[in-house]
Order: structure tokens, then C-alpha cells, then sequence
């Protein structure tokens, strides 16, 4: 039996956000953490490129908390998807956006946009990045559509499912390099940018 003990970061860890799976996944990498509400606000703006806007957003929520964190590596994260129409979409924010989210999607494929930052607070140094990730729907009855909906309550997730519950009941194919991606916190390039900044994962 290994009496290993993980050695805490040197520094303060942020995690600028309120999403509960975000604070899931970042648990994870198995280091001590804090989180926070980011202080920013969220907007779609059509005419962006999604992978733009998520790395924007992501590195806005991380240096809203720079004043309040002068001296910590605060992480931010938002996720957007376009639809088969080509539009750029985020959180449903209730139930009938999210079943009507679901219809469109239904049968169809959709890319998922992940924006990541660590931003150091200290040094000033803000690294952004992004992840993408294809789902393919089955094709879903109103009715199907209506019970996932009301049993899982998916409208805080963009594209209106919980991959991690449920949701999974939903696909077809998923196609991507890094899964934790489509829940909202990619850790594969997470862990790359925090042993940028010095903290060793392993």
C-alpha cells in the first residue's frame, strides 16, 4: 500500500466559476482548490467565430477575479455549440428552450466549443485555449424529448443534456479527443497549462 501523499501547488488555485461540473471534473487532478463566482457576464455575439468567443469568455471570467485573487492561477471555462444551421448557441436557461434546443438537434451533428484560460494573476500571464468535440443525436420522438428534459433538467448545459447522467441516452456517436471537454472543463489541456505555470499534476 503507497503512503505517496500528493504535494499541494505552491499557489493559490481559482476556479472561476459556478457550474457544479466543472467543480467535479477539476476535482479530478486531485489538488486542494478554490472556487468563485466569476464576475463577468455572458453574451453571444452571432457574427463571432465560436472558438473566438470561448476562449473570450473563458479568460473574462478568470480576470474578473484578478482584484479579488492578486496573487493565484484562476481558471475559466465557458462552452458554446453550433447547430446544424450554423448557429451559435448556449445554455437553454429553461425547460422549454431545452426541449426545443433537443428538437432541432435531434437526428442531426453538433461541435461543441470548450474555451479554457489560466490566467496567474501575480505575473500578469493569461494562457487561452480551446476544445472541440462532434455529437450526432439519434433521431428523438417530442415525447422522449419531453421526459429526458423533465427528468434531468439539463437547463444549465449547453446543448440542453447531461453527458455525464442521461444524456448519454441521447447520442448516436460522439467523436473528440478529449471528453471532459463536452462536460465543460477540459482536463487533458488543463493539465498542460497548470504545469506551464509549475504545478505538477503526477
Amino acid at each position: 500500500m503507497s503512503t505517496e501523499k500528493h504535494t499541494p501547488p505552491a499557489r493559490d488555485i481559482v476556479l472561476a466559476s459556478t457550474s457544479p461540473y466543472r467543480l467535479q471534473l477539476l476535482r479530478q487532478l486531485g489538488f486542494p482548490f478554490q472556487v468563485a463566482a466569476p464576475l463577468s457576464k455572458e453574451s453571444i455575439d452571432q457574427q463571432v467565430a465560436p472558438e473566438l468567443q470561448v476562449k473570450f469568455l473563458a479568460s473574462q471570467k478568470a480576470l474578473s477575479l484578478g482584484a479579488k485573487y492578486p496573487d493565484a492561477l484562476i481558471i475559466g471555462a465557458d462552452q458554446l455549440f453550433m447547430d446544424a444551421r450554423g448557429r451559435i448557441l448556449g445554455k437553454p436557461g429553461n425547460f422549454e428552450q431545452a426541449e426545443e434546443q433537443l428538437r432541432q438537434m435531434s437526428g442531426k451533428s453538433h461541435v461543441f466549443y470548450t474555451g479554457i484560460c489560466v490566467y496567474d494573476s501575480n505575473g500578469g500571464q493569461c494562457l487561452t485555449d480551446y476544445t472541440t468535440y462532434r455529437v450526432t443525436l439519434r433521431s428523438l420522438t417530442r415525447d422522449q424529448i419531453h421526459r429526458y428534459v423533465r427528468r434531468e433538467n439539463p437547463v444549465d448545459c449547453a446543448g440542453s443534456f447531461k453527458i455525464e447522467g442521461l444524456g448519454i441516452a441521447l447520442m448516436e456517436k460522439m467523436q473528440g479527443e478529449d471528453y471532459t471537454s463536452l462536460i465543460g472543463l477540459p482536463l487533458i489541456r488543463l493539465t498542460g497549462m497548470l504545469e506551464h505555470f509549475g504545478v505538477q499534476i503526477l
